[in-house]
């Protein structure tokens, strides 16, 4: 019997480019959820930055991408552009 390698599954994310135009191949992600203010209960917006590896530097800023995890890439990328799902207008 020939044991096969399951990659564990990858975490992935949709969010917005930030404006990122300095860094070569890296763009910033934003992504934002809602939360439930613990008293009030009332829905509050809250917002992670990522920076993401961006091999052939397609993504923009305004661009909806989706992020998957992986390796360390460098000091703060440990996320990768899979794909780009709406260009900014």
């Amino acid at each position: 019997m020939a044991s096969e390698a399951k990659t564990p599954h990858k975490k992935t994310l949709v969010g917005n480019v930030m404006t990122s135009g300095k860094m070569d191949k890296t763009v910033v992600v934003s992504i934002e959820r809602l939360a439930k203010h613990p008293f009030y209960g009332k829905y509050v917006k809250r917002r992670v930055k990522y920076t993401a590896h961006d091999e052939k530097n397609e993504c923009g800023a305004g661009d909806k991408v989706v992020i998957v995890e992986t390796r360390p890439l460098s000091k703060t990328k440990r996320w990768r552009v899979k794909e780009i799902l709406e260009k900014a207008k």
